[in-house]
Order: structure tokens, then sequence, then C-alpha cells
């Protein structure tokens, strides 16, 4: 595993949640998962209700401000293992970690785990 560069961190920062928010719904549901537990995930992750959300597609924000305007979850640090290339509790960027916590509960969701477990209350 590798350590994220400044321009990796830098691409993450600046790609907007609207761009990706697609890609994270048609892998879920491509395996079968819902829509609501998508915005279930996220919501744990973010502190975001359905509302905000929306609001922050709409407005086109950049995964900075995503994770600026998020209250993460006091549990996100137990968001472990790999994803993209990336061992999650090791990315040292806080920013690029927050972004690939979310990516690791998408995939964990598209695998087929238990919400319990993707939520982290077991």
């Amino acid at each position: 595993m590798s350590t994220t560069t400044d321009k990796h961190n830098e691409r993450i920062a600046s790609m907007t949640f609207a761009s990706v928010y697609p890609h994270y719904i048609t892998k879920v549901e491509k395996k079968g998962r819902t829509l609501e537990e998508l915005h279930q995930v996220i919501t744990w992750l973010t502190g975001f209700d359905i509302n905000k959300l929306n609001d922050l597609i709409d407005e086109k924000v950049t995964f900075k401000t995503f994770f600026e305007e998020a209250s993460l979850h006091k549990n996100a640090y137990l968001i472990k293992g790999v994803i993209c290339g990336y061992r999650v509790e090791e990315i040292n960027n806080k920013l690029t970690q927050q972004v690939r916590y979310l990516d690791k509960l998408v995939d964990e969701l598209a695998k087929g785990r238990k919400m319990e477990k993707i939520l982290r209350t077991e």
C-alpha cells in the first residue's frame, strides 16, 4: 500500500459529490441493495438527512465542502480495510480518508454485508 500524494488529495478534494453519487447508486443497486440503504449509510457517516443530501447534490459541492459540513459519526474510525488500493486507516490526509470511508461503506453495502456491520453497531 502506498500513501496518497498531494496531487491525489487535491483531486479528491475538488471532485463533486454529485459526480460520484450516481456511481454509488449504480454500484449498490446492481448488487440488489436499495437507494434507501445507500442513504442510511451516507446518513450514518455524515449526519446528513435526505433533504441536506439533496441540497448538497443540487449545489454540486466538492468533497471538501461535503465533509466540512458533515458531522462524522463517532465510530467512523472503526472503518478499516483496503479501498482503491489504500488501507483507509493508514491514509494521512483527513479529507481523503473521509472520502475513502464513504467509498468503503458503499463497497461493503454492495458486497451484501449486513447493515449492522456496515454501521459498526456490533
